[in-house]
């Protein structure tokens, strides 16, 4: 009962929401929010605030109390952005808590797993770092940012934002700040060129293998010459041989371009080939000696283990985050709300503006003209603004009461019907369209209806009789001349008045639909022959014509012969 419900016809009707598809000719790719209500006002820079406003646009609200308060929160979050508060860019940094906060949900051994997947490469760790610092910037905006006249602004609106600020943004994310920072270096990754974030100082024994790890080139280096000294046969000024870690972490001896001989075998014991491989056209071979044992046993996987380890202190980092969830969820929600725009002005110039009453006498609006001149667009215009005042956003408009609305067909619902009836039969178009609006009329109190129709039998009393409660309007036309039917000739005034369409404009509209002037100037004539009584002639080209005659001639052969006496061959010989 809280939400105005509306079906995914009424949605694509009323272009709420359009998917694009994906142009790829396989399908592959997600699809994008086309041209739509929901494109032109999505402005969120963060994916709570998107998704937050989608659920605002699936779930249009009745509570009038929430209504007016989001009203007014808008109200003054455009004073906020209009005084340079530049919030955009502390929000656009929120862009961890998308995928942690889905965490929060979860049991706490599926709440471990999911969030060791969110942050097991590390790489959100430090969008974790921004969005708390974001956090705490808003917080300092509504604290010591908010000036005088713009309190009183809010003391006036009703809003209090500056308390649910200081109870969202609480000091626990301060302390979350302070703890993360604590064991986070946020640089460190770039300037040592490896997964690494731990800050120095804060473990001595990840220190002590990370410091082993990063001068391990050179300790490698220092270890082959000593190897090499056994080998003196083997030094040459390139490629010589070396001890390097491979791909699975294991030290092996490298030998270039050809595998040691029996004298390199002899000197050096227990020599095991492992593989060989070739860098460009360099051959390569490696070989496990007793030094590269020795070095296996002695540091063995140095990489993983400072991985390893960091791993484990940054999991007991994120459990002490987790347990400010529910602190972190209250900011998150908070933003979300922060990050709604209101709808930005997107017409021409030359946009028409047309005012809409609808009270208790007159709730039923039947509105003809001909195409091109603006029937579809006013329902159209009606139906979004509604919507948009359901959701809480200001609405294109001068002034706006709107009345809640629901779909149960009652008093207070919107029923739009564009071309109901057509595509069958004129007449059962015609009976169709008559029989639901006179059914709408017959009851105590209609609902609001808007009808647009080219069906001008409906002014006939015998198809519908006269009601209190409906008002017949159309749009306006700047009439031609009645012989003249160049497009310059009529002029669509885009203006709703109260009456009846006169004529239909047929001939304007499709020759500014395109179609040629032959067609146009042949319709011309058969009109002017029907309104005058008149034999419609038929049209005729000079192939048409000597058929017609060759068919006349041949007639009055026919007629002229001789049953009797004539010769039948030469007959038709002549025809």
């Amino acid at each position: 009962d809280k939400f105005l419900k509306l079906d995914a016809a009424a949605h694509e009707a009323l272009q709420i929401f359009q998917v694009d598809k994906h142009p790829s000719h396989m399908g592959i790719g997600r699809a994008k929010e086309g041209f739509s209500v929901f494109g032109i006002m999505n402005k969120c820079v963060t994916p709570m605030g998107r998704r937050l406003l989608r659920n605002w646009f699936l779930r249009p609200i009745l509570d009038l109390e929430n209504l007016n308060n989001r009203l007014n929160v808008v109200s003054l979050y455009s004073s906020i952005i209009s005084r340079n508060y530049n919030l955009n860019l502390l929000l656009s940094k929120l862009i961890a808590f998308n995928r942690i906060k889905i965490s929060f949900f979860l049991s706490s051994e599926e709440l471990m797993v999911s969030l060791c997947e969110t942050l097991k490469s590390m790489k959100d760790v430090p969008h974790l770092l921004k969005s708390v610092c974001s956090l705490l910037h808003v917080n300092k905006i509504f604290e010591v940012g908010i000036s005088e006249n713009l309190r009183e602004h809010m003391e006036c609106l009703n809003v209090d934002i500056v308390a649910k600020a200081s109870s969202c943004l609480t000091a626990e994310l301060a302390y979350v700040y302070e703890l993360v920072i604590g064991v986070i270096d946020v640089n460190r990754r770039k300037e040592k060129g490896y997964e690494t974030l731990v800050k120095e100082g804060f473990c001595d024994e990840l220190d002590e293998l990370r410091q082993i790890y990063e001068e391990l080139p050179e300790f490698l280096e220092e270890v082959s010459l000593l190897e090499l000294k056994q080998l003196p046969h083997l030094c040459k000024e390139k490629f010589s041989p070396c001890i390097v870690i491979s791909m699975c972490q294991r030290y092996l001896m490298c030998f270039f371009e050809e595998q040691p001989d029996e004298i390199t075998q002899s000197k050096i014991q227990d020599l095991e080939f492992s593989f060989s491989d070739a860098d460009g056209e360099t051959k390569r071979f490696f070989y496990r000696t007793p030094k590269t044992r020795e070095l296996d046993s002695l540091l063995g996987d140095i990489y993983h283990k400072v991985l390893d380890m960091e791993r484990a202190i940054i999991r007991d980092l994120v459990l002490r985050v987790l347990t400010f969830s529910t602190q972190l969820h209250k900011a998150v929600n908070f933003v979300s709300e922060l990050d709604w725009h209101v709808l930005q002005e997107m017409t021409v110039d030359t946009f028409i503006p047309n005012d809409t009453k609808i009270l208790d006498e007159g709730r039923i609006h039947i509105i003809t003209g001909p195409n091109y001149s603006g029937k579809s667009i006013y329902i159209k215009q009606v139906a979004l603004i509604v919507f948009l005042s359901h959701i809480g956003s200001f609405v294109p408009a001068d002034a706006a009461t709107v009345g809640l609305t629901d779909r149960q067909a009652t008093s207070r619902s919107l029923c739009l019907l564009d071309e109901f009836g057509k595509g069958t039969l004129t007449e059962d178009g015609i009976g169709l369209l008559g029989g639901t609006i006179k059914h709408f009329a017959n009851l105590d109190v209609p609902p609001k209806v808007l009808v647009c129709t080219h069906l001008t039998e409906l002014f006939n009393e015998s198809c519908l009789p006269k009601s209190e409660k409906i008002n017949f309007y159309t749009m306006s036309v700047l009439r031609p001349d009645e012989n003249s039917i160049n497009v310059e000739d009529i002029i669509f005034l885009y203006r709703l008045v109260p009456g009846h369409a006169a004529l239909s404009y047929g001939l304007h509209c499709a020759l500014l639909a395109g179609v040629p002037d032959e067609v146009i100037n042949r319709a011309t004539l058969i009109l002017d022959a029907i309104e005058n009584n008149k034999n419609v002639e038929r049209l005729c080209n000079e192939k048409i014509s000597a058929k017609d005659q060759q068919y006349k001639t041949a007639v009055e052969k026919m007629l002229a012969y001789d049953l009797l006496k004539g010769d039948l061959k030469a007959f038709f010989q002549d025809i």
